[in-house]
This record gives structure tokens, sequence and C-alpha cells, in this order.
């Protein structure tokens, strides 16, 4: 069964995967479908049509018929439509409470720029490993209520981090929060996630994300660690930069509670087909 091209793209553009869009414009065609017949129907693999009409259910775009097999039928097309709309207004005016909130937080910046005589005496510029290992710690050390981490190779912090596993438990201990991000290349390694591991059982909460765009420490809002690939001195080369700057800090926050909300868990990330 062919499917029209333009209504997947506009699908797409409303915020559905292709193959969501896929999936969706063949239910329409039926009474209802199988997951399986629906996977050939729309020529969507087998092992993924399962998490794609999983996401149309929870979008409230599909309905699930329970039954000795279980099958799926979509919901009327104007009203499917309508909550496309509703969200992407949502997801709309997130990005733009979010915008106001950057641009809030990163003007005092820009104006403190313009006038301060040293705009850098609250950033700190580390290139020796050594240097980057030993500011890692500190900052790990000053952490009073939330640690926020994107963990990405090269790890500069030895294997074990004992002082890492210390602060996650005292900071659980307070009431405080830690939380990190790992790649999804993580979870290939053996090492990685004995580590992760090892903290989860401190107190940490970890997921996972397709990538991330740097390697990146948040302490307590106003404390910040981050890597800077320096392709000015060679392939692998890293320049690492301490901040300490509440606004700065604040925006990273947001960046990092956005990666966070999207990523998932070892357990989602273990489900049958799932990658």
């Amino acid at each position: 069964m062919e499917l029209d091209d333009s209504a997947v793209n506009d699908l797409v553009d409303l915020g559905l995967s292709r193959y969501e869009a896929r999936v969706y414009l063949t239910l329409v065609r039926r009474e209802s479908y199988t997951a399986a017949q629906a996977a050939r129907a729309a020529d969507v693999p087998r092992q993924r049509v399962y998490d794609v009409l999983d996401a149309l259910v929870r979008r409230n775009l599909v309905v699930l018929r329970p039954g000795r097999v279980a099958s799926f039928s979509a919901v009327a097309p104007e009203l499917a439509l309508a909550r496309l709309m509703a969200l992407q207004r949502e997801s709309l005016e997130r990005m733009d409470r979010a915008s106001g909130a950057l641009a809030a937080a990163l003007t005092p910046l820009w104006t403190a720029g313009q006038t301060h005589t040293d705009p850098l005496d609250y950033i700190e510029v580390l290139r020796d490993p050594k240097a980057i290992t030993d500011r890692f710690a500190s900052i790990q050390e000053q952490a009073a209520h939330e640690l926020l981490t994107f963990c990405k190779p090269p790890f500069v912090a030895p294997a074990a981090n004992t002082e890492g596993i210390r602060t996650v438990r005292r900071l659980r201990r307070a009431g405080g929060t830690a939380r990190a991000v790992y790649t999804h290349d993580a979870l290939g390694d053996a090492e990685v996630l004995e580590n992760v591991r090892r903290f989860g059982e401190a107190g940490e909460e970890s997921r996972f994300a397709p990538e991330l765009p740097l390697k990146l420490v948040v302490a307590d809002a106003s404390l910040v660690l981050c890597d800077m690939p320096d392709p000015m001195a060679g392939t692998g080369a890293t320049t690492a930069l301490f901040i300490e700057h509440p606004a700065l800090a604040a925006c990273l926050r947001m960046s990092f509670l956005t990666v966070w909300a999207r990523a998932e868990s070892v357990a989602e990330l273990s489900r049958p087909g799932h990658l």
C-alpha cells in the first residue's frame, strides 16, 4: 500500500517521526490492524513497530484494543491533528519561556562584559590533565546541594573515583541531588557501566542520551567545569574551563535538565528492540 509522501512529511512537521507518521497513515485506512499487519502495511521494521505504536497510543493518536491478539485503531484525523497542534503549541510555549529565561540570564553577562575591566576574572582556563582532574575533585567537594554531570569519554577522573562516590553519598544524606547523563556508547563499556552501578548504589541518578555536546559539571547552580575541544591544539586536545558565575551556571543547569528530561534509564533502554 503506497503512502502519500507529502502526508508523511506534514505529520513529521507536526512532531511525529517518519515511522510514526507511516503507521498512523496506515491505520486510518482500516478499522484496526495488529502490530504485525501494521508493520507490513506501513513498511516499518517489525522490531520497531511496537515502540512506534506505544508512542502513538501515549499521544492519544491511536487506540489499543486488547484481545487474544491486540489490535490498534487510529483516532479520527481531525481529533488527532488537533492533539498534535496542541502539543506543538505547548512545545512553542516551553521554548518561549526558556528563551525568555535564557535572555534574562545572559543579558547581565553581556552587560557586565561591556564594562568589566577584567571579564575573565571568574574563569579559570585549564589544559594540564592533572589540573583538570584536581579541579574536578574540587568542584565535587564544594557541592553542597546538587551535582549535575554530563559524562563522556575521555574520562579524567580515576575509574574508581572514590571521592566522587563519597560526594554522592554526602549529598543524598543531606537531602541533595546527584544526577549524571552518559552517552549510549557507555552501554558497551563494561568499566563505565560498573562505575554507573557503583555510583547508583551511592545514590546517583543516571540516564543515557544518544550524544552529549560536551563534558560538563554544574554544582549548586553556581560552579561550572566544562571541556571545550580545542581544534587549534590538535586532535583530542581539550581545554577545560572552570567558571564561578551563577547566571551562566543557571543557564547550563537548564540545558542539563532539558537533556535529562529526554534521556532514558538503563531499564528503558534494555527493552527489546529499543535500540
